[in-house]
């Protein structure tokens, strides 16, 4: 087990986003080209986001500081003040952002629930709002994938392409929190520019399961991310010699995708270990019900491994780069005896 993916000995399954950079992506970061970005003049920066663009089949990108940064500026670029945007229930944007649509973009949300928080796209039409004069017109639809507090599922490819085609004949707009789309890329084979091309906006994070200290890249067209670029201004979230930190993400997509399939065998050999359907299992996020989500996770700690809860009676384990199958042995053994059922 890596040394900075423990503490004290414990596993830590919190999150991917306790990943560290290695040695060689330090060694990248520090020999990394750089200049003002605020001027456009950071050629690493600009290097990362004209990589990302092209991987996703869009013409632009943007290199923001967060995940939330990205998803917020996204949907700003699609929706209008008192516009609506719809989304599920469980969604990373309405759920754990803040209430930031409305906050910063006066944006309305109104959402839909789906087991494991997988679209049907029947329902999510049924809910579209067109502009009588009276209602709030729904501008946007925005989708999770891979879906955190959906334990990590995945969004079927023929869905998405569904729910773009008829959104996009009704004039409304798409966006994607894709945090994690190189897990579903990698678990299900599908490009990254067939994802890219159903959605108008994507956001997608270096700093989870590729392991890049922070960042996140928001996709879209060369207008869109034009006026992204001023909201990420207005937002305070302009660097400077920015290229530091956008090396690491060069480092991540160059090494750390392929990887992620051993994140996602190591997620299905712990579920098994905790009596869960590793088939069940899409990714690398495992959740499994207890009678009391803050008791176990403090018992778990006790016992050498780190957890979350979600929610009063889940928990989640997610696994990473630095964690290794020996660790999710180890954890699933420290774990089991304190599995009631």
């Amino acid at each position: 087990m890596a040394d900075d993916s423990s503490d004290g000995g414990r596993i830590d399954l919190r999150s991917d986003t306790v990943t560290v950079p290695t040695p060689d992506m330090r060694r990248a970061m520090a020999n990394a080209e750089v200049g003002d970005d605020v001027y456009g003049e950071d050629p690493t920066v600009n290097a990362l986001e004209a990589e990302v663009a092209a991987l996703f089949g869009h013409q632009a990108a943007l290199f923001v500081p967060s995940g939330v940064m990205g998803n917020q500026i996204g949907i700003r670029t699609l929706v209008p003040p008192s516009g609506e945007l719809l989304c599920c229930s469980d969604a990373h944007i309405v759920t754990y952002e803040g209430g930031a649509p409305a906050g910063h973009g006066g944006i309305q949300t109104r959402t839909w629930t789906a087991r494991r928080c997988v679209i049907d796209v029947d329902t999510v039409l049924s809910m579209v709002r067109m502009d009588d004069g009276h209602t709030v017109p729904t501008t946007a639809v925005a989708v999770e994938n891979t879906h955190n507090r959906g334990g990590g599922s995945i969004q079927p490819i023929d869905r998405l392409q569904a729910l773009s085609t008829a959104l996009h004949e009704r004039g409304l707009l798409l966006h994607c929190d894709g945090a994690r789309i190189w897990n579903a890329h990698v678990a299900t084979g599908t490009p990254l520019a067939t994802y890219g091309g159903c959605v108008d906006t994507i956001s997608v994070c270096l700093s989870k399961g590729l392991g890049a200290p922070v960042g996140s890249v928001l996709v879209s067209t060369a207008e869109r991310i034009a006026l992204a670029r001023r909201y990420r201004q207005r937002l305070g979230g302009q660097m400077r010699q920015a290229g530091i930190l956008a090396a690491a993400g060069r480092f991540a997509l160059a090494h750390n995708i392929e990887r992620l399939a051993d994140d996602h065998e190591n997620a299905r050999v712990l579920a098994t270990a905790l009596g869960l359907d590793p088939a069940g299992v899409d990714t690398n996020i495992v959740v499994r019900d207890v009678p009391d989500s803050v008791a176990f996770v403090r018992q778990a700690a006790d016992a050498g491994v780190r957890c979350g809860g979600s929610g009063p009676t889940r928990v989640r384990f997610v696994t990473h780069l630095g964690i290794e199958r020996d660790d999710v042995v180890r954890a699933g053994r420290a774990l089991a005896p304190l599995l009631t059922d």
